[in-house]
Order: structure tokens, then sequence, then C-alpha cells
């Protein structure tokens, strides 16, 4: 009788197991170097998207009002750590007051 255990189905499943695991590490051995400036272009993108989505309402023309009109209730809760990283001391909106 054969073993249950190393039937070829049991051995790919080794494999993508091992596979996957191997992929994670060199994937955090090559990027561990780089996450400070990934995670500080990710900043700058959401920082450049915020300022996008709310630019209409601080009074600069938006090309793209229309589709980032809906986007403002979920971002509100971010808006008072963006304006404060911005160099906002206070909300730059009149008619919402965050701080």
């Amino acid at each position: 009788m054969s073993d249950d255990s190393d039937t070829p189905d049991s051995r790919r499943e080794r494999l993508r197991a091992w596979l996957s695991q191997a992929r994670f590490v060199a994937e955090e051995f090559y990027s561990a170097r780089y996450r400070g400036a990934i995670a500080r272009a990710r900043r700058d993108e959401d920082d450049l998207f915020m300022l996008l989505v709310f630019s209409e309402m601080m009074g600069v023309p938006n090309p793209a009002a229309y589709y980032t009109l809906e986007l403002q209730p979920l971002l509100l809760e971010r808006f008072h750590d963006w304006h404060r990283r911005m160099g906002m001391e206070r909300s730059p909106l009149d008619h919402f007051r965050c701080c």
C-alpha cells in the first residue's frame, strides 16, 4: 500500500506552499531597504489626491469636481490629518470646522 501523504497532489501542494513562502521572503528582502521611500511616495500621492478632492471647496478650480464630489464624505475623517500635514493650523474651509 502506498502512503497517502506522498501522492502527486500532496507534493504539488507542498511545492506551492514553499514557493509562496519563498516569494514572500524575496519580496521582503528586496523591499525592506525601500520601505520608508515607498511609504513617503504613497503619502505624497494621498496628499495630492486629497488636494484634488477638496480643491473646489478651497476655491481652486477642479476640472474633475463632478467625479470627486462623491468621495468627499469618505475622506472627511482623514481631512484633519491632511490639512495639519500640509502646514495649515486651522481648516482652510470656511463652512467646515474640524479643529
